[in-house]
């Protein structure tokens, strides 16, 4: 409480409080905090979430500075076309083209936080570019049907750091931002109430582990383990993250803070195996792409005071087939043998017609000439993380047959259904009609030369090659300016949502960099809604 206008406030009585420290939560903090709001930051964690061990990619378009150095012009219309059949109904086309129309001044803002990026596009496809490029082709722009759509261009802004670091360089910029405008932060800690007066959000209720605990230097330690691994190894991940949470229970000391206004940004719930069940049955063994305190929290708190939720069903499988860009020349099949989708989509498109129409399983079938193709370019095409998943594929992660027929009996698909799908590849090749999924002509070969090769895409698949994803919907906001709703479409005074607690741009559907993009977007939207610019006149 306040001690008179003038006088020393309670220490735990701020004018916003974010719950989660990903970058949705720090761009709101950062907006808050530009407008004159005294901000606590409250995260489960240490700070940086999935948005930290991301590959720090921001979708954006328009013409941005590193666009137009490339070469690349890309009107705003050209932007908002593709977007718009890539989402669908995930927001209304009023939000959306608001998101494109200040898709250069996101850049620019997130440069004025110290973020930093730049050009060099690569003339392969890829489904993440080697440290000699930052922009790239992050999506389906060059895939059909999408360039019957917009015209293609590079949107993909990777954050300027070495290998799988962009997204950890992206989040730091913006925490050292919101430190210098005078954020406070606490880490180690989990909101567990919100609290009301009447039916307007003033606060919350949490438990913390304090620095100066006993075993507070392990719960650091542990989770900084169990996040590294998790993502490429989660039963290892698993185990750090446990022992963590039971330190973590032991130590941890209730406390409240206060706030004319809390905002959610505590990330998804694909660590939450029961919702995903219950949502998104077909997305159970895909690997949780995240950290643990994607477990639904932050929406769990929004519904416990009357929030509605949407499009909870929509998760995001990722099954890349590239790099290398060779293997595109093959072709991916079901169980029963038939095509899955033109094989050149974005790793999440089609991730997500094997999972919804295929059961989840699948094999890229090609031949010697292609594979010999695709292990020449293991060195050239790739980043260390994605070679330590290709080298096993490419030692013994294979099957190998001396024809189609035998190859189908050893991974154990139907085997006139692929000999029909591969004949039918082969004579649009040949006939000049092209191929029946409309695949990019240059990843287009014929598959005619023995051995024939098959690698299992499965999401149920071995430890070195994983089929993650993560969830992409949320707490129902008011577009304009991030409130949380009831289910009559009222907003809840008080609180409001960003990120992936939030129903966004991309909770239909995902391409790289659109989640980071839109974490940018509704933080900066619910951190400069959260307070009445009466409240604060001297807001810039």
């Amino acid at each position: 409480m306040k001690r008179g206008e003038d006088g020393p406030r309670d220490p735990l009585e701020f004018d916003v409080i974010v719950v989660g420290y990903g970058a949705a939560g720090a761009c709101a903090a950062i907006e808050a905090a530009d407008r004159g709001a005294r901000v606590l930051v409250i995260d489960r964690a240490y700070g940086g979430g999935a948005s930290a061990l991301s590959g720090g990619v921001v979708y954006a378009g328009g013409g941005t500075p590193y666009q137009r150095s490339a070469g690349y012009d890309d009107p705003v219309d050209e932007m908002y076309r593709y977007l718009a059949h890539e989402i669908g109904d995930a927001v209304s086309s009023e939000t959306l083209r608001r998101f494109c129309d200040t898709s250069v001044d996101m850049i620019a803002w997130l440069e004025s936080q110290g973020v930093r990026f730049a050009d060099g596009v690569p003339e392969y496809k890829t489904s993440y570019p080697t440290d000699k490029h930052y922009l790239y082709y992050s999506g389906n722009e060059k895939a059909h049907p999408y360039p019957e759509i917009s015209v293609p261009a590079p949107r993909g802004h990777r954050a300027l750091a070495k290998g799988l670091s962009s997204g950890k360089a992206m989040w730091a910029a913006l925490a050292a931002s919101a430190a210098a405008k005078g954020v406070e932060s606490i880490t180690a800690a989990r909101v567990e109430e919100l609290v009301l007066d009447g039916s307007r959000v003033v606060g919350v209720r949490f438990r913390s582990l304090s620095s100066e605990a006993r075993g507070a230097s392990r719960h650091r330690r542990l989770l900084t383990w169990g996040g590294k691994i998790g993502n490429w190894m989660p039963p290892i991940g698993r185990l750090f993250n446990d022992r963590a949470d039971a330190l973590w229970e032991r130590r941890a000391q209730p406390h409240t803070a206060r706030a004319e206004a809390v905002i959610l940004a505590a990330g998804g719930f694909i660590h939450n195996s029961q919702w995903v069940r219950e949502h998104a049955p077909q997305f159970v063994d895909i690997s949780p792409l995240g950290t643990p305190g994607d477990d639904g929290a932050g929406i769990r708190l929004g519904q416990a005071v009357g929030a509605a939720t949407g499009k909870m069903g929509n998760v995001t499988a990722w099954r890349f087939l590239t790099p290398p860009s060779a293997l595109l020349e093959g072709v991916a099949i079901g169980q029963d043998g038939t095509r899955i989708a033109n094989e050149d989509l974005y790793g999440a498109a089609h991730g997500d017609v094997m999972m919804r129409h295929h059961d989840g399983r699948g094999w890229l079938v090609c031949d010697s000439s292609t594979w010999r193709r695709a292990r020449s370019q293991l060195r050239t095409q790739t980043q260390s993380f994605q070679l330590l998943q290709l080298i096993p594929l490419f030692l013994f992660g294979h099957s190998r047959a001396a024809t189609l027929t035998s190859l189908a009996a050893k991974i154990g698909v139907d085997s006139a259904g692929l000999r029909s799908s591969v004949d039918a590849y082969n004579f649009g090749l040949r006939s000049k009609l092209g191929d029946p999924f409309h695949k990019a002509p240059e990843y287009c070969a014929p598959i005619e030369r023995a051995p024939f090769y098959a690698i299992d895409i499965s999401a149920r698949n071995v430890m070195y090659y994983p089929l993650p994803g993560l969830t992409l919907g949320g707490l129902l906001v008011d577009e304009r300016t991030g409130a949380v709703l009831r289910e009559d479409g009222t907003s809840i005074d008080g609180l409001y949502a960003a990120g992936r607690n939030a129903v966004g741009i991309c909770a239909n559907g995902y391409v790289s960099g659109l989640s980071l993009a839109d974490c940018v977007f509704s933080g900066r939207r619910a951190g400069e809604h959260a307070l009445p610019p009466a409240r604060f006149p001297f807001a810039h």
